[in-house]
């Protein structure tokens, strides 16, 4: 992906489909490097089928922090599942990156 998110929430988007794809360099990119896992193994990923934003605060262009909460469902072994997660984001070098998130 070339064009970079230019809020919180389009970060959480790209993420959710870079997911689904399993294209692990790019969620390694946009992880912030006090958080980011020094690999990620998505050989047991589920199979992601939708996105719901939930709610926002701040994580506009002109903000340096946003949170996004979310609601995402997958399928594992033909049951569907929902992660529900409040996602924490930092600008830095006018770039979001994904910082860590609270599961609800």
């Amino acid at each position: 992906m070339t064009d970079q998110p230019q809020t919180a929430e389009a970060l959480m988007r790209s993420r959710f489909d870079a997911f689904r794809r399993g294209d692990r360099d790019w969620l390694l990119a946009t992880w912030h490097p006090s958080t980011r896992p020094d690999d990620l193994d998505l050989a047991d990923n589920p199979r992601w089928r939708g996105l719901q934003i939930v709610d926002t605060q701040a994580g506009g262009p002109g903000d340096t922090t946003g949170v996004v909460e979310f609601r995402a469902t997958y399928l594992v072994d033909g049951e569907l599942g929902i992660l529900h997660e409040r996602s924490r984001f930092v600008r830095e070098d006018g770039r979001w990156l994904y910082v860590d998130g609270d599961v609800r």
